[in-house]
């Protein structure tokens, strides 16, 4: 696993994406926030990458930093991409807080020949246990915000997720969970226990209409 660099640690989601990118890929972060996966993967993969932030400050703060990101949303920008114009299209702890979530997996899988997802679980045993102990909205460390401001429209689970990959006919490349500490979940484990003690996911996906027209992968 690429270990953390320079002054601050990395998040565990975005060295799971590093991992996952390969070198020199052209790549489209969705949501990029202070750009810091982007900056990642140019120190590590040396990608040509491009960002999408919603907030004017932190395109600005990005640019500022020599990195290539326009102001834009997921929810409405994402159409104006061409078919498969980058390798990757990235979404990191981004789509729960879309107002579509579908639809804009489904411009992910269509703009890249991977789309690559990480999201905080609903369905993690802690957020389970402040439901049924308290039967308010949760509020942890991964969920910090109180439902009256958080920016989370549509939370999902680990099985939400996967579920929302076949009704898109979408291929699970890979897929990871990983606890609070930042341990991968063995792949070996099923599904239900990911989705009890996972906090949060990475999935790569491809599109199946992609081979089925002659599109290919490496």
């Amino acid at each position: 696993m690429l270990a953390p660099q320079g002054p601050r640690a990395h998040r565990v989601d975005h060295l799971l994406i590093a991992e996952m990118v390969k070198h020199g890929s052209r790549v489209l972060d969705v949501g990029c926030g202070d750009g810091a996966l982007l900056q990642l993967l140019a120190d590590t993969k040396d990608v040509d990458g491009r960002g999408i932030e919603v907030s004017r400050e932190r395109v600005n703060a990005c640019v500022a930093r020599g990195l290539s990101v326009i102001q834009g949303d997921a929810d409405h920008d994402l159409a104006d991409y061409p078919d498969g114009a980058f390798d990757y299209a990235i979404l990191s702890l981004t789509i729960q807080a879309t107002l579509q979530p579908k639809a804009v997996l489904q411009q992910l899988l269509r703009i890249g020949r991977y789309a690559i997802v990480s999201f905080p679980n609903f369905g993690h045993w802690q957020v389970r246990a402040k439901l049924l102990f308290t039967g308010r909205m949760p509020v942890t460390e991964n969920l910090p915000d109180a439902w009256y401001v958080s920016p989370n429209a549509h939370l999902c689970t680990i099985k939400d997720f996967s579920n929302l990959c076949d009704v898109l006919g979408a291929r699970v490349e890979r897929a990871v969970a990983f606890n609070a500490s930042g341990q991968q979940l063995g792949t070996w484990l099923p599904l239900t226990v990911h989705n009890l003690m996972g906090e949060k996911a990475v999935f790569m996906l491809t599109q199946t209409w992609a081979e089925n027209n002659g599109v290919k992968r490496s």
